[in-house]
């Protein structure tokens, strides 16, 4: 393919596109940047890439014949000897993890609240703010815990923030735009880690496999699901580990800019 034969696609936007199945040959894809966008099955033969990045949920990735993902998972537990602790798979091991990660929080709250507030809404590389990750995960306790496990239908917070490419649901709030200060997006964030604490400080070897009972009303999870007890508290684990190795991570980038 070459500029003067080829349909010149470059800078433009695809967005909310189905395109299952789709075949690529002799496309140019430099420099493209993929979000939030679902890439099951996808087969890539007699390409090149240089300097790529995926970041993730990864459950299998083949490259030249071997499958990566258990040489990336062990690299990244080498690098982070707690983080085998979130996926735990006894009672106590679920209250240890959610100690570490208050623990934790509490650092990261403490490093961000020594920058000017104004700078706790910036973006980097078009990522959620520090606040809209707060707000976040807040959506994600109260969804997961509140919802699934304690039972409240509608658990959320005006200002608790679903994923951006959420379809629009009845009595789920979806403001990406709100600006609390950090204060109001802590004490949203402190209410949501009350509902896991109260999950976990109870939790039984036996409860973690019984099923929650199905989800009333709109919202999400979707009305009617159920799931195991240990499923919804192992989801917010996984978000909370990444969210805040995502935040100390664009934290550094503020910091250095400013």
């Amino acid at each position: 393919m070459t500029g003067r034969d080829a349909a010149d696609q470059r800078g433009r936007e695809f967005k909310s596109l189905d395109m299952t199945d789709a075949r690529f040959t002799t496309v140019r894809l430099n420099g493209a940047t993929f979000r939030a966008c679902d890439l099951h099955g996808v087969v890539m033969r007699g390409v090149e890439t240089s300097s790529m990045t995926i970041d993730g949920e990864i459950l299998r990735l083949v490259v030249n014949g071997i499958d990566v993902v258990p040489l990336v998972e062990a690299e990244l537990d080498r690098r982070h000897p707690d983080r085998p602790k979130f996926r735990p798979t006894a009672a106590d091991g679920f209250r240890e993890a959610w100690d570490l990660n208050e623990q934790r929080w509490q650092s990261t709250v403490e490093r961000a609240r020594r920058l000017p507030p104004a700078l706790l809404h910036e973006s980097v590389g078009g990522e959620w703010s520090f606040i809209q990750t707060l707000r976040h995960l807040a959506f994600a306790t109260e969804s997961w815990v509140g919802r699934c496990i304690l039972g409240d239908p509608s658990p959320w917070h005006p200002l608790s923030l679903p994923w951006d490419q959420m379809t629009p649901r009845p009595g789920v709030p979806h403001d990406r735009d709100a600006q609390p200060s950090l204060d109001q997006a802590l004490t949203l964030r402190r209410n949501a880690m009350a509902l896991m604490r109260r999950a976990v400080d109870g939790l039984t070897d036996e409860q973690l496999d019984s099923r929650t009972t199905p989800l009333v009303g709109p919202g999400w999870p979707d009305e009617g699901d159920t799931f195991a007890v240990r499923e919804c508290l192992l989801v917010v684990l996984n978000e909370e580990w990444w969210h805040r190795m995502f935040a100390e991570r664009d934290l550094a980038v503020i910091e250095d800019r400013h």
